[in-house]
Parts: C-alpha cells; sequence; structure tokens
C-alpha cells in the first residue's frame, strides 16, 4: 500500500512538473517573438503611465491591484495574426514596478 502511495505521488509530481516546464518554454517563446514591440522593447522599470500611454495607446483593459497598491493595464500585442496578451503594472505613483505576458489579473497574486 505504501508503495502504491509513493508512486502515485511520483506521478503526479512528474506531470506537475511537466506541465510547468511547457508554461515556461510558451513564455520564452512569447518574450521573443514579441520582444520588438514597442511596448516590451521600450517600455522600462520607474517609467511614468503617461509616457506608457505614450508608447502603447489606450490599453485593452485597466486594473486596480488587490495585492499591491496601484493599477495594471492590459494590452493585446499582434503579430502575423497572432494574439498576445501584456500587461505593464504601476505602482501607487504611478510608475512601473512590472510587466510580463499575462493578464493583470493574474499577476496580481505575488
Amino acid at each position: 500500500m505504501f508503495k502504491k502511495s509513493l508512486l502515485i505521488v511520483a506521478l503526479l509530481a512528474t506531470a506537475a512538473g511537466c506541465s510547468t516546464v511547457k508554461d515556461k518554454v510558451d513564455m520564452a517563446k512569447d518574450r521573443v517573438e514579441y520582444r520588438e514591440q514597442p511596448l516590451v522593447r521600450d517600455v522600462k522599470m520607474g517609467m511614468t503611465k503617461e509616457q506608457v500611454l505614450t508608447l502603447g495607446g489606450t490599453p485593452s483593459s485597466q486594473y486596480t491591484r488587490k495585492v499591491k497598491p496601484g493599477s495594471c493595464n492590459n494590452y493585446v500585442l499582434s503579430r502575423e495574426g497572432q494574439e498576445q496578451v501584456y500587461s505593464i503594472g504601476f505602482d501607487s505613483a504611478g510608475r512601473v514596478d512590472a510587466k510580463g505576458f499575462e493578464t493583470c489579473e493574474s499577476a496580481d497574486h505575488y
């Protein structure tokens, strides 16, 4: 019985690890494919919200963060008919403190 339980735990851990690796590979691929988009290439940590809006225009949606004080803009990047979400987070002073290939809502748990 103990060996069966141990085997099940090992299989579940292996399966969980595989999905994590795939997610990391997909994220790395997204970074490469979209790195020349102005929002990805030119937005730097510490920039003001106004500077980001000048570069990227109106976001697809805005989100008030719940974990860290501040706000976040969701953008949809397009390349060769493919769309990719990209978010830029702002601290309570309106400066960039986070950015990445996920929605603001999914990033708001760190």
